[in-house]
């Protein structure tokens, strides 16, 4: 396993052509074919095991440098072990000492330590078996060093990553089904899969190496002795990565008296709602905003417009209310008023109206969203519907609204 996950599209492409996945490699040819072959057929396609890699390989980081590395302050280091009896998953974030190695047991744990490139220039040499592919792509290697039953669990990583087998013996399990579940489990600090059913299982000898694209479920655990393997890891920005810093790019370049303006104003039919003429000035005012269709052009801006300058948040009640309570008070003349630090809009869409508050979102029905929006203070008659209730009890347990009972 490399770096924390970086998005990239899942793999999705089914093992039905005649490519071998397992291949021998060479000094002259480590990938076992021409780089150009390679990235034809297998890049960010399906994976590839090449035998023999690297011949005769010798690992140029030995297990204690990599354990004085861990202990450095500016080293990106995790201590993961496994408790098989318990299936617990414990992870100790670097800085490490002395004492985090006295306390592992003989077997079932892992020390990861990424950027190992940075620091050492023999396995930065290693990026040199690489140069078929642009710089700007590789992001690091990170070195993994394991006991017998020592490893991270079945997990999915978003880049192309390189797993080359650097001392010892790893069992290497994999699933090229395309239908392959992709659930976490929510128990682990770790991404591990929920359900992991492997297609191909291999053990793999120093020198070996393991290509796997992104989205492929895989699980390595340190077999027989101690394992080290070297993790080739690829930068992939995902799309959300690349928008942020994209649009942080040209805030800093725009003009900040270009602002939203609306010259041709009409009176508001509905107060608080986000109407079509909205949505086509911000398209006028937004420079990417026609890549948005419609609908997430309203979702964006009114979670926007309603978080916007907003220098207070309503606190939710300390003790939540229930359905049958909110409906008791209802029922006995108690109104709804609007918190003072709550804003709202709402929007027709084509699948309803949505409600707006603070920077949230909830589909609503029409009526109900148009009176939050116009009306301070909301009373009841006749009682509202059980979809009407379920949103009024959710903005009153978020503090958005406040129950005020009936005066006698």
């Amino acid at each position: 396993m490399s770096a924390a996950c970086r998005s990239r599209p899942p793999y999705n492409v089914r093992m039905t052509d005649k490519l071998p996945i397992e291949v021998r490699g060479s000094a002259k040819q480590p990938l076992g074919m021409t780089p150009a072959q390679f990235l034809r057929d297998y890049w960010q396609k399906r994976p590839l095991l090449i035998r023999n890699a690297f011949p005769d390989f010798q690992p140029p980081l030995q297990p204690g440098d990599l354990g004085g590395l861990a202990c450095e302050d500016g080293a990106l280091s995790r201590l993961i072990l496994h408790d098989e009896k318990r299936e617990r998953w414990s992870v100790k974030t670097g800085p490490l000492d002395e004492a985090d190695f006295a306390r592992t047991p003989n077997g079932n744990w892992t020390l990861l330590v990424q950027d190992v490139d940075k620091w050492d220039a023999d396995v930065a040499q290693l990026l040199e078996h690489f140069r078929f592919l642009p710089s700007w792509r590789v992001d690091d290697v990170m070195v993994s060093y394991a006991e017998p039953g020592g490893g991270v669990g079945a997990h999915v990583d978003q880049y192309d990553v390189f797993l080359l087998q650097g001392l010892g013996q790893r069992h290497w399990a994999i699933s090229t089904d395309p239908e392959a579940p992709k659930d976490f489990r929510p128990d682990v600090e770790l991404k591990q899969l929920v359900h992991f059913e492997p297609t191909h299982e291999w053990l793999l000898e120093p020198g070996d190496m393991l290509y796997l694209p992104p989205g492929v479920p895989h699980d390595g655990v340190a077999f027989g002795g101690p394992c080290m393997t070297f993790s080739i890891g690829m930068r992939a920005p995902s799309q959300a990565e690349l928008t942020g810093d994209l649009a942080d790019y040209l805030a800093e370049r725009m003009d900040e008296s270009q602002r939203y303006a609306d010259p041709d104003l009409a009176p508001a039919r509905a107060p608080g709602e986000i109407g079509a003429d909205a949505l086509a000035r911000l398209r006028a005012t937004l420079p990417f905003a026609a890549a948005l269709d419609e609908d997430s052009l309203r979702d964006w801006f009114g979670r926007f417009i309603t978080r916007y300058r907003n220098a207070q948040t309503p606190a939710p009640p300390g003790k939540p209310m229930t359905p049958s309570a909110l409906r008791k008070r209802l029922e006995a003349g108690a109104t709804v008023l609007r918190h003072p630090w709550s804003r709202l809009a709402w929007s027709r869409g084509r699948r309803g109206a949505i409600l707006f508050a603070n920077g949230q979102a909830w589909t609503a029905p029409a009526e109900l969203a148009r009176r939050l929006c116009a009306e301070r203070t909301l009373a009841f008659s006749p009682m509202p519907g059980d979809s009407e209730l379920e949103l009024l009890l959710t903005l009153l347990n978020d503090g958005l609204l406040v129950l005020h009972k009936a005066r006698r």
